[in-house]
């Protein structure tokens, strides 16, 4: 078989199955690898029917939504939720937070490594500066103990380990969201303290969001849509929200305006003009 069957069996799977975008790029990644490095022969200059990615608009929460999940959370998962919402930050960012990452002074919060393996800065939240204040007096405890223990290693890549070596018992190296137990470190295999995992925290939202009667499908990720979405209401300039986030992309960030509905200028339904103010 060449081309022009490989050709059909791949528009077989957009047009006849009508399968997604995804799985015909699986499809046809399995094909091209198993042509290549198989049968040593390269497919070239395919022309065939593409499967449309549908576009999905993010599901965001307004103000009065967020609150509702916030009062049905309390501690660490209540503060995370706040930064997640009121920084912008992904679930893997904020749970990596360690305690030097927060800077008071200057009212911003480092983002080591973020998706793309970027750095960045973003917004501290002035309501949340005293509950992290004493989330870090926690964590310094729990370090506190480690250390008192013969441990306090803190859970740092490889990369970093070598570099720093003892300094990673340093309180400042400490995860701002420590687990409970210790750990083996899967590479270095030192004793070391990880951060809460993800599951733990999914597990306290998904209680709290139905506890709280909100009856939108909320994830973590939800509460960065709408921060963005958020921003965005409130007036703030769209390359702002774009370096907040982290986006490589401008494309990616104008996703929220579609969201607020900035491009449609303020226009207004034709039921809500003056002369439709009969209608009840």
């Amino acid at each position: 078989m060449g081309n022009r069957e490989v050709e059909a069996f791949l528009s077989h799977l957009a047009v006849v199955r009508g399968v997604s975008a995804a799985t015909q790029n699986q499809a046809l990644c399995a094909i091209v690898f198993m042509y290549k490095h198989v049968m040593d022969t390269e497919l070239k200059n395919l022309k065939f029917g593409y499967a449309k990615k549908p576009r999905n608009l993010p599901t965001v929460l307004n103000a009065q939504e967020v609150q509702k999940i916030l009062m049905c959370m309390l501690g660490k998962y209540w503060l995370v939720t706040g930064i997640l919402y009121g920084s912008g930050l992904r679930v893997h960012e904020a749970l990596r937070l360690r305690i030097k990452d927060i800077d008071f002074v200057n009212k911003s919060i480092f983002i080591f490594r973020g998706k793309g393996g970027k750095d960045r800065y973003t917004l501290l939240p002035q309501s949340l500066a005293d509950p992290i204040k004493c989330q870090i007096s926690i964590a310094k405890k729990c370090h506190d103990k480690d250390v008192r223990e013969g441990f306090g290693m803190a859970s740092l890549p490889p990369s970093l380990i070598r570099k720093y070596g003892n300094a990673a018992k340093q309180a400042s190296w400490q995860f701002l969201f420590p687990s409970s137990v210790r750990c083996t470190h899967p590479i270095d295999g030192y004793i070391c303290r990880h951060h809460i995992h993800e599951t733990a925290y999914a597990k306290s939202l998904r209680q709290a969001v139905i506890k709280s009667g909100v009856l939108k499908r909320v994830t973590a990720h939800t509460f960065r849509h709408s921060f963005a979405t958020r921003l965005l209401q409130s007036g703030a300039d769209i390359r702002t929200v774009q370096e907040l986030l982290g986006h490589a992309d401008l494309r990616t960030t104008e996703i929220y305006t579609h969201v607020v509905g900035s491009r449609r200028a303020g226009t207004v339904s034709p039921i809500d003009l003056p002369e439709q103010s009969v209608i009840c």
